[in-house]
């Protein structure tokens, strides 16, 4: 099964749906993750680009991973666009070309549920983060009308979603942990079903319900922390 591609993803934000949808959820990684000014920063699964480019005009010195060599040139278009530069590297997200310890922030937006092996693939991300680093993931809510819906599609057959892995609070809390990563803090967005009318209408009141619960969302961000270890004596 493939990711949707980056003429996918830009097909999508041109849509009503898809522009709103969009806006919610990059709020809500860019909400836990905080001030990044000065970190170097690796975003894995980049696609086109829009979080890495997004961190980079935050301030800090961002990388793209992508397994698609064409997902990096439009990302790298993208952030030349956006008056920013990426570090663009083809790689897959289980086997990441950097030493241990590398990355202040790492974030994986919607990359796991299309990882044949999530829990690989963040112990992965966990191996470059320095201690003391964090990393931000941004996944696909089980707990939702968007969660059941593409569940539904998959089941008639869409390719995309047949075999996509769809996560809850305690499911995202449990892969990170049995990384050696710290569960922290926990944001839901995108409260609405997946209509555009919906969306425009239900939109005003997103960052209420992520505040009060995660039940509903179909986008989850959760924030993890490498623990800093004590030097043996």
């Amino acid at each position: 099964m493939s990711a949707p591609s980056p003429l996918d993803y830009a097909a999508w934000r041109r849509t009503r749906l898809g522009e709103t949808t969009e806006r919610l959820e990059l709020r809500a990684v860019l909400e836990l993750a905080g001030c990044v000014r000065g970190l170097t920063a690796l975003d894995v699964g980049a696609g086109d680009g829009a979080y890495a480019i997004a961190l980079a005009q935050r301030g800090a010195r961002a990388s793209a991973v992508d397994v698609s060599s064409s997902a990096l040139a439009q990302a790298t278009r993208n952030a030349l666009q956006g008056g920013v530069m990426l570090a663009p590297v083809a790689a897959d997200a289980r086997q990441l070309p950097f030493r241990a310890g590398r990355f202040d922030l790492v974030l994986a937006v919607t990359t796991l549920c299309f990882v044949g092996s999530p829990g690989a693939a963040v112990r992965e991300m966990a191996r470059v983060l320095r201690p003391g680093g964090r990393l931000i993931v941004g996944e696909l809510g089980a707990l939702s009308v968007w969660g059941t819906w593409r569940r539904l599609r998959g089941r008639l057959g869409s390719p995309i979603w047949r075999r996509a892995h769809f996560w809850t609070p305690a499911t995202l809390r449990r892969l990170v942990g049995d990384a050696g990563l710290e569960p922290g803090r926990l944001a839901g967005a995108v409260y609405y079903p997946p209509w555009g009318v919906a969306a425009a209408a239900l939109a005003p009141f997103d960052a209420l319900l992520g505040r009060g619960t995660a039940v509903g969302a179909a986008f989850l961000v959760l924030e993890a922390t490498k623990p800093i270890r004590p030097v043996a004596a």
